[in-house]
């Protein structure tokens, strides 16, 4: 059974979404995105590619994907095990290369890192 395992940066943003707003938005917003993100596990066919333009280590630049959900976009990678691997949770309102960029460059050297 293929889950869902988030690396550092796209653990916080969740968590950043849940002190930023209220205890009832927090909770269908969240609930919401653990929904989308159980959805890609199960649907490979909804994943899309993300641009070559846009991926910044080399490592994901073969692999890696995005999904909308809500007025977020979320990014993420096939693990070697066939788990998705979340990289990045951006805002739609965000300067989206740039963040993602940042997000992903952090990614260097840290593959293992997981919060499931």
């Amino acid at each position: 059974m293929v889950v869902y395992r988030f690396y550092p940066r796209a653990d916080a943003a969740q968590d950043k979404t849940w002190r930023g707003t209220g205890e009832k938005q927090a909770v269908t917003y969240i609930t919401g995105l653990h929904t989308r993100l159980q959805r890609l596990c199960e649907e490979r066919v909804i994943w899309r590619k993300l641009p070559q333009r846009l991926a910044v280590p080399a490592d994901v630049k073969h692999e890696a994907y995005f999904s909308r959900c809500e007025h977020h976009y979320v990014f993420f990678r096939e693990l070697g095990n066939g788990d998705l691997g979340v990289m990045s949770i951006l805002h739609e309102c965000m300067d989206l290369p740039v963040r993602l960029a940042e997000d992903l460059a952090a990614l260097s050297g840290r593959a293992g890192s997981f919060k499931a």
